[in-house]
């Protein structure tokens, strides 16, 4: 019996001596199976073998292809490209924002304010800071009921995994989401479970598939512009998709953190506030050099939460909430709201002209570019790579990164408005050339 790991080296060594080629198309797993005289279940687990080395990546619906390019290292999105011009990671900075920013950093010299910043801080915080916090977070249909504050988004959401799945638990996790949920859940411990995607985000009746071949103790969902997708759940699938949370008892972790930009239709929790938690965060409304991370639901829920986020260091800074304390009751977070949807709208109005196939609710930072034959999301990338610009293959947001859509993201924040332009017109003439010849 032929060791599928021999195979996969075999195979690799081909990649490194040249025999294959970077966007060269492996053989069906049948076909390399009936070469190589071995059982369809052996090449599934060469294949398999060859994917988590990094020397191929696979596409639903169109085969197994050997990498263009480097693997992103894990975790993916969590750092600022090195391209001249980033549309991977989306940090909205308006240019006005320094200054609207800059009083409330000035009033923490103040030998008063300074001394009480510097003192322990719970992850219940202030009651200023949760008055106000909570009023900005509040959506049509719902109030936070109980707030946790964390240092980041990233830590409300690991304080909530922790909080709600223990060890080894199953979490329903969109197929495809933001990177990092992935990563948190398989540092904990946790079983990440895709649920099927449409045009309006999770499915319902996936949902409820998955819910019943096992006990799932959490869903991760993120219904108000889906990160990569940039699609919104209407009410009605709210209401279908609390209907499956009721049924089976679970409860959902909704990441809210665009949910500013659109600010209906009312959340998820609004649908089934006993089996909701929201995590949210300023690090979009405001910056993420200096944030802070939400956490909203019933106390019975944000009690275990906040016992998860003390016990693993996930409190918020006190510059931090002294800060944002200032910042969200002066006005200044309504006002840089205000301009950051204008700005979104305005990005994504001129995303879509310049490539009419883009994907996205006009409210989204983001988008998503389904590419044309002969592209492949791995050579896509490389190219545009190659001209200066950093975009995601659909691969970095798969669950299963060996089953992800011939597609990338684009982040439209990070670039000035002439600076993306220029971009996306360069990604236009890419998508019309061919990708084995010079572009």
């Amino acid at each position: 019996m032929v060791d599928f790991r021999i195979l996969a080296d075999r195979v690799a060594a081909d990649v490194a001596r040249g025999r294959l080629r970077p966007g060269d198309r492996l053989p069906t797993q049948r076909r390399f199976a009936r070469d190589h005289r071995i059982a369809v279940s052996t090449a599934a687990r060469v294949y398999a073998e060859l994917t988590r080395r990094g020397v191929v990546v696979g596409e639903v619906g169109r085969g197994t292809f050997v990498r263009a390019a480097a693997p992103t290292p894990e975790p993916a999105l969590a750092e600022p490209a090195h391209a001249p011009v980033d549309l991977e990671l989306n940090f909205p900075v308006l240019p006005e924002q320094p200054g609207l920013l800059a009083p409330a950093i000035e009033s923490l010299s103040r030998p008063d304010i300074l001394a009480a910043a510097l003192a322990p801080l719970g992850v219940r915080a202030t009651a200023e800071l949760r008055a106000q916090a909570g009023r900005v977070l509040a959506r049509p249909g719902w109030t936070p009921p109980d707030l946790i504050v964390t240092g980041s988004g990233r830590h409300a959401i690991g304080a909530a995994f922790a909080g709600l799945v223990p060890t080894g638990g199953r979490i329903a996790v969109e197929a495809l989401t933001y990177p990092l949920v992935r990563g948190i859940a398989h540092r904990l411990g946790l079983v990440a479970v895709p649920v099927a995607l449409d045009d309006e985000g999770m499915v319902p009746g996936a949902l409820d598939a998955v819910c019943s071949e096992a006990p799932v103790h959490a869903v991760s969902v993120q219904p108000t512009l889906h990160n990569p997708l940039g699609v919104t759940m209407s009410e009605q699938r709210r209401a279908a998709v609390a209907a499956v949370l009721r049924a089976h008892g679970v409860v959902a972790v909704e990441d809210a953190v665009y949910s500013f930009l659109r600010p209906d239709p009312g959340p998820l929790a609004a649908h089934a506030p006993e089996r909701t938690v929201v995590v949210d965060s300023l690090s979009k409304r405001v910056a993420p050099g200096l944030t802070l991370g939400f956490v909203a639901g019933p106390p019975e829920l944000t009690e275990r939460i906040g016992v998860a986020a003390r016990t693993a260091g996930y409190g918020p800074q006190g510059l931090a909430v002294a800060a944002a304390t200032r910042w969200l009751s002066d006005g200044v977070v309504d006002t840089l709201v205000a301009g950051k949807r204008a700005d979104a709208a305005a990005r994504q109005t001129l995303a879509r002209r310049i490539l009419p196939t883009l994907r996205a609710d006009p409210a989204a930072y983001h988008a998503w570019l389904p590419l044309p034959d002969p592209w492949r999301a791995e050579t896509f990338v490389a190219a545009a790579a190659r001209r200066g610009i950093a975009v995601t293959p659909a691969a970095a947001f798969a669950v299963i990164p060996a089953h992800s859509p011939n597609a990338v993201r684009l982040a439209l924040s990070a670039p000035s408005p002439a600076q993306l332009e220029r971009s996306l017109h360069s990604l236009a003439t890419l998508l019309r050339a061919t990708p084995d010849l010079p572009d």
